[in-house]
């Protein structure tokens, strides 16, 4: 049975706000809301205070929202907009039922806001709302939490993983020269709903020739040649959690010598990194220890993208494997580790797998599978 640990997660929200001075936090970026109180609605804010959570919402979500977060927010449905429309200036008009909630709260002086997550309209609004309130923008305080992954949230990935090969192994067979690139994601998309996939965590990436250069390629209907490059990046999500996975194939014919040469450069660095990284060290020392097997293979400047980044609620989110990044990395944080080479106008491979780093190591999540893979 997995633990609830949404009371946990507020309480040490709690702890953060004391610490900045604040009051409460509106929050309301959608992968936030949920991992603080189960809600899987398209629209709601939650205030968490020092001694209360209440979370806003309408009506299409009363009875959704009720089940949900029981035990852990008091619902608030409310009519119109979340936010209302947004005034020219005045106190105490303007921010719907976000102000008002606000407002009903006598114990609220300094009050934080998701930055990233509301329109420049909106905060500009929150400045105006009250001469009582002073609405203060916030950084990424809830997704640093989320960073760190619980048994149940590494879990509900290694599910979602799982999901994603069988329904890899499901397609392999039925992909030859001849197909259209969406002949193949679709194929792929639907064993992975059959399969248990609640969505799709991002569009389906199916590159196939040279397209396979561009690292976010697409899906388009071009028709596979014998001979190509066919990468594949996709996903699946159980329990709201993603995974990430890419692969590349040679289909219709075996593999040449330069994309035999390419396949292992790539092979080599996504072997070493996930062999060496480590909780503790920075994501730029751990996309160092994909790039320089690249590089050492004469294909640095093909490598057009950070080594990886983080995986849960959300597919993109921190922390970062990338030779920006200073910071260490979390221990329990979950990552994607996928190098890649890209020659424009011949293609390209990208091996990217999900894998859950603690100071003992990288433990990989999906598969792993890397062998070169000849679809013929």
């Amino acid at each position: 049975m997995r633990v609830d640990r949404r009371q946990a997660r507020l309480n040490r929200l709690r702890e953060v706000l004391a610490d900045r001075g604040l009051d409460a936090l509106l929050v309301s970026n959608a992968a936030n809301v949920r991992y603080l109180t189960g809600f899987t609605g398209s629209s709601a804010v939650v205030v968490v205070a020092h001694s209360s959570v209440s979370l806003l919402t309408d009506s299409r979500y009363d009875v959704q929202a009720e089940a949900e977060v029981a035990g852990v927010a008091r619902v608030e449905i409310v009519s119109g907009n979340l936010w209302g429309t947004v005034p020219g200036a005045g106190a105490g008009t303007g921010t719907g039922a976000v102000g008002k909630a606000v407002d009903a709260a006598p114990d609220l002086s300094r009050v934080g806001f998701e930055a990233g997550d509301v329109s420049a309209r909106v905060g500009a609004a929150l400045g105006k709302h009250s001469e009582r309130v002073e609405f203060v923008p916030t950084g990424e305080v809830v997704e640093a939490f989320r960073a760190a992954k619980d048994a149940g949230e590494v879990a509900a990935i290694g599910a979602a993983a799982r999901v994603a090969s069988e329904a890899l192994d499901a397609i392999l067979p039925i992909v030859r020269p001849g197909l259209r690139e969406l002949d193949v994601a679709a194929a792929l998309e639907r064993e992975l709903r059959v399969r248990g996939s609640e969505w799709h965590p991002f569009p389906t990436i199916a590159a196939s020739g040279p397209r396979s250069a561009m690292p976010h390629a697409g899906t388009t209907e071009r028709t596979i040649e014998a001979g190509d490059w066919l990468l594949l990046d996709f996903g699946a999500q159980v329990e709201g959690y993603c995974a990430d996975v890419t692969r590349t194939f040679v289909v219709g014919r075996r593999a040449d010598e330069r994309q035999r040469e390419v396949y292992e450069a790539v092979r080599e660095s996504h072997a070493r990194a996930i062999s060496q990284i480590r909780a503790g060290m920075t994501g730029r020392e751990a996309d160092e220890k994909a790039r320089s097997v690249i590089e050492a293979g004469g294909f640095g400047d093909a490598f057009r993208h950070s080594l990886g980044h983080g995986v849960g609620l959300e597919v993109h989110e921190a922390p970062r494997l990338s030779h920006r990044n200073e910071d260490p990395l979390p221990d329990g944080c979950v990552v994607t580790v996928e190098p890649g080479v890209y020659l424009p106008g011949w293609g390209g491979v990208r091996i990217e797998d999900d894998v859950h780093v603690t100071a003992e190591g990288a433990e990989l999540l999906s598969d792993g599978r890397t062998e070169l893979i000849e679809l013929v």
